[in-house]
């Protein structure tokens, strides 16, 4: 190593370097094309070439939906590693990856407060979270995001990502299918919306269960949507499967979705159906 390559690596320069190209750019994974990390993000991860919709963090997303000054429910306390599992590495271990790199507990965060004025709480799951999987975390958060809706007499809006169950916490996660499975009954009992919206990747259990339990279905375009994989479907009927099948547009066109909604358009959807299925929050 010269005495110029010294000099300018213990000044920065190299690291500076990279750290602005990982910065400024991002390829989108749909088109290919090179984007400006700040247009990115500044067009809600939605690629302003080809319009796709990238995947997005909880923080972000309630931030989109709800107006400002909005609660956010504390994270449950609950058994971890209650089954001492362990694969390739320990359960403790991959949750400590995972909250290193992530903003929050565990996959499901709740926010409370309204969506333009109209009273709602809004649970989101992170797929940034361990593919967004569902534990005893994930589904103690979506009852406590129930029962806050229930308390405020408030729409209770879930956002879907997710692989699945996580297999980690075996019966234990299974256990929260038919868990939200009531929450979603007791709203209905309360008179209260109950909307889902769906986005990529809603898959397993998550779409078993409470995913698609809404009275109204919203999906973001191209959303991969389903239970089993296409893989598996197709090897099980020994049949090709149609094209776009467990995309969004395909379920709305079979009416398993009631909507497809780009991201820039979903608040101000979200509130015309608060508007109309709580007309009393309007006047």
């Amino acid at each position: 190593m010269n005495w110029f390559t010294r000099v300018r690596n213990s000044l920065g320069f190299g690291e500076e370097k990279k750290s602005t190209e990982k910065d400024l750019w991002i390829k989108c994974k749909s088109c290919q094309e090179m984007l400006f990390v700040a247009e990115f993000e500044e067009n809600l991860n939605v690629c302003p070439r080809c319009e796709h919709h990238g995947r997005i963090g909880a923080d972000r997303r309630l931030e989109i939906l709800l107006d400002p000054g909005f609660d956010l429910l504390p994270q449950p306390q609950v058994t971890e590693d209650p089954l001492k599992f362990k694969d390739s590495k320990k359960y403790t271990e991959r949750l400590k990856a995972a909250r290193a790199s992530n903003p929050h507990e565990d996959a499901f965060v709740v926010g409370s407060g309204t969506i333009n004025s109209h009273p709602a709480v809004v649970g989101v799951q992170d797929f940034g979270f361990m593919g967004g999987s569902m534990g005893m975390a994930v589904g103690m958060a979506f009852c406590a995001g129930a029962e806050r809706a229930l308390t405020r007499k408030a729409a209770y809006v879930v956002v879907t990502a997710a692989g699945g169950a996580r297999m980690q916490e075996g019966i234990l996660s299974l256990m929260q299918m038919p868990r939200a499975t009531v929450m979603t009954r007791r709203l209905k009992a309360a008179g209260l919306p109950y909307i889902v919206v769906l986005t990529d990747p809603t898959t397993g259990g998550v779409t078993a269960s409470y995913a698609m339990l809404g009275d109204i279905h919203i999906a973001e375009p191209n959303a991969l949507i389903g239970f089993a994989g296409q893989r598996v479907i197709q090897d099980t009927i020994r049949e090709q499967l149609p094209e776009g099948f467990q995309r969004a547009e395909y379920l709305h066109k079979h009416g398993m979705v009631d909507m497809v909604v780009p991201r820039k358009e979903l608040k101000a959807t979200l509130a015309n159906v608060l508007d109309y299925l709580t007309p009393q929050a309007a006047a």
